[in-house]
């Protein structure tokens, strides 16, 4: 979906902050966040929708948050949303406000055909669709639009997009495709650079777009 979490190649945010601390976890609550979200056999059974349930936390919040706090976010939003707890017990526990993320407004595609066989190949020039649904996608905002090459061919996946929305195993062959930066940004890029975007088919289209 489009929202502020997909800002790849967004001018106006500022240096990236760079934290000289290298170790994963900044304060100890982030550590129990990380244990809470992989530790939960319900929690963590979908990582799609675990993903998408960040995607949907409120702007604000999300751009003024540290990473682990939208992990803790999206896990007490689909607590709430399995039936786990509810809102009012974790802003009893939490001594006020607890946010959560916005409902999930996403549909699942009319598209539910598992596919095998690869339509590209290593070498393939292709297009991306220029498609902004409601829901999750794993095709990221930057590239939509874009002509690359396929780079690899990696096999088959289930398709992030359906799985996020309840629409369980649909497989789909899954690309490594790879941009100019020069595709991607214009003048922005670099005569040398390259990006190299995980892709499924359906989220191409023939270089020419047919």
């Amino acid at each position: 979906m489009d929202g502020v979490h997909d800002l790849g190649g967004m001018a106006g945010f500022g240096a990236v902050d760079h934290d000289t601390d290298e170790s994963p976890f900044a304060e100890d609550w982030e550590r129990r966040v990380f244990r809470l979200q992989i530790g939960s056999e319900p929690l963590r059974a979908n990582l799609p929708a675990f993903r998408h349930s960040i995607e949907r936390m409120d702007p604000g919040h999300y751009l003024t948050s540290p990473y682990f706090e939208h992990w803790l976010t999206g896990a007490a939003t689909r607590a709430v949303e399995a039936g786990m707890t509810t809102r009012e017990d974790l802003e009893q526990r939490a001594g006020g406000s607890f946010p959560l993320s916005q409902p999930d407004r996403g549909i699942l595609p009319d598209d539910l055909i598992s596919r095998t066989q690869p339509r590209y190949t290593v070498g393939d020039d292709v297009r991306v669709r220029n498609w902004h649904p409601a829901g999750h996608t794993r095709a990221p905002r930057y590239v939509q639009g874009r002509r690359g090459t396929v780079a690899r061919v990696h096999g088959v996946a289930d398709v992030d997009d359906i799985k996020a929305h309840g629409g369980g195993s649909v497989t789909d062959p899954f690309y490594s495709v790879r941009f100019t930066s020069r595709e991607l940004w214009g003048e922005g890029g670099g005569d040398r650079e390259v990006v190299h975007v995980d892709l499924f088919e359906r989220y191409l289209q023939d270089a020419d777009g047919l």
